[in-house]
């Protein structure tokens, strides 16, 4: 464990790398401004200048619309900052947008930190980037060319993804660089799958607004059905009966895609120990995690998309590549 101070630093100097001159834009909440505003003092004095500085519900009661005037202030920014708690709808009226801002400036170097907290910034910020760089081009190394990785865990987990050269797997391990957006803390190397079949059984935390919700779901695990890249609404099942409704509305009734399986990556962040059931930092444990909904098209080639997006993280999966392990109930099998 660190600081808040070291893991400002980390993201200011090591994943953003501000430098003098820079145009900056700081989005936070009333929830995170401890943390916005730190993040927003040590770019101002790296860039020299001051940032343009947005408060979410300044612009009204959450979940909020995207503003212009953030839009605006994105298409003109050389380094941005989202550091702000998640509001149920709010990744289709704002975050969504957001992202499709950010990626229309070729300039603009990226930090996303969805539901942010205090002991994520002392914890998978103050990881060791330069050895999550190393994991994650290993990872990178053993999957890039990938035909078939099967997942299996003792929950009883048992899945097998294909993948496609036409669909780009990328390396998120904290070197942002221009035209590109990452979470914060990062540790995961991600593509969206051709297709996956099999039965998914999610034991540790799930994404958007689930995460602060219902925290970890080891006693109550999500399971279902995946066939031909689609969750199975029949073969859905959870002991929690409010979760188990909240989530079916989420993947089975939002759009045309939100049954489909998106994403695909293995987490790389070595410096974590254990899952604290918030997945901006849960995603990174090293693992696996799923999402039903967008395939992140601008990133990964895919020709669909969808508004949601829900993450799903396996706790100590057995990883297979071609037949391969790379990691054994948790543990990397990287040579």
């Amino acid at each position: 464990m660190g600081t808040i101070a070291e893991g400002v630093k980390q993201a200011i100097d090591n994943c953003l790398k501000v430098k003098k001159g820079d145009k900056l834009v700081v989005i936070t909440d009333k929830e995170t401004l401890d943390i916005g505003s730190a993040l927003r003092e040590a770019a101002e004095k790296k860039a020299g200048k001051p940032a343009q500085f947005f408060i979410m519900e300044d612009f009204g009661v959450r979940p909020i619309p995207f503003p212009d005037g953030v839009k605006e202030a994105l298409a003109a920014a050389d380094v941005s900052i989202y550091a702000a708690q998640g509001a149920k709808g709010e990744l289709q009226t704002f975050r969504r947008p957001m992202l499709s801002a950010i990626e229309a400036n070729p300039r603009l170097r990226h930090g996303h930190m969805i539901g942010i907290t205090s002991q994520i910034m002392t914890d998978g910020m103050c990881s060791d980037y330069k050895e999550i760089q190393r994991i994650s081009k290993l990872v990178y190394e053993k999957v890039k060319n990938a035909r078939t990785i099967r997942v299996v865990t003792d929950k009883g987990n048992d899945f097998t993804a294909e993948f496609s050269p036409d669909l780009k797997w990328i390396i998120s391990d904290g070197d942002i660089r221009p035209k590109h957006w990452s979470n914060l803390p990062d540790g995961e190397v991600f593509t969206c799958p051709a297709t996956l079949n099999g039965q998914v059984v999610i034991d540790g935390c799930l994404g958007d607004f689930f995460t602060e919700k219902y925290a970890s779901i080891e006693e109550t695990p999500i399971r279902v059905q995946v066939k031909d890249g689609r969750a199975i609404r029949s073969t859905l099942q959870c002991d929690n009966e409010k979760l188990l409704k909240e989530y079916a509305e989420y993947v089975f009734d939002s759009d045309e895609n939100s049954n489909r399986v998106g994403e695909f990556a293995v987490g790389t962040n070595t410096g974590l120990t254990h899952l604290i059931y918030n997945l901006l930092q849960d995603e990174k444990f090293p693992g696996i995690h799923i999402a039903f909904g967008s395939s992140y098209p601008n990133k990964t080639g895919a020709k669909w998309d969808s508004k949601t997006h829900v993450d799903g993280v396996l706790k100590s999966p057995s990883i297979y590549v071609d037949g391969e392990p790379i990691m054994i109930q948790g543990k990397f099998q990287l040579g």
